[in-house]
């Protein structure tokens, strides 16, 4: 059970995810206000404009940098949604192949989109 919980986690302390947590987060709260404020400050914002924008190499950085926060910053909270709740305790001893089940589901469906991103970010 220990190495279970050891890989699923990536062996880091709660301390170690709730600062990455804090670091995405900002990183996700950087995009957000900087797309604001290109759409509050381009007010006939065409197809033109925006590929423009993201043509910039600087943007596809910050593009990358978002994306891959959405992933980290996703994967530790569903983690600790699903250790806290899927547990022996609640569902029995099918709890554990539940657990990795979904933990493998997640991290396919997160590589999914975060490929699927690059390949956005990367295509313009």
């Amino acid at each position: 059970m220990g190495v279970i919980t050891n890989v699923t986690s990536f062996s880091r302390s709660g301390l170690a995810h709730w600062l990455t947590q804090r670091v995405t987060a900002l990183v996700i709260s950087v995009y957000i206000f900087f797309m604001i404020y290109y759409a509050v400050t381009h007010p006939n914002l065409d197809y033109t404009q925006w590929l423009e924008l993201n043509g910039y190499f600087p943007m596809k950085v910050l593009n990358v940098l978002t994306a891959l926060s959405i992933a980290v910053h996703s994967w530790i909270g569903l983690w600790g949604v699903i250790t806290d709740y899927i547990t022996v305790r609640l569902l029995g001893p099918k709890a554990t192949f539940l657990r990795v089940l979904f933990q493998i589901g997640m991290i396919t469906i997160t590589l999914i989109y975060l490929i699927w991103a690059l390949d956005i970010v990367w295509g313009i």
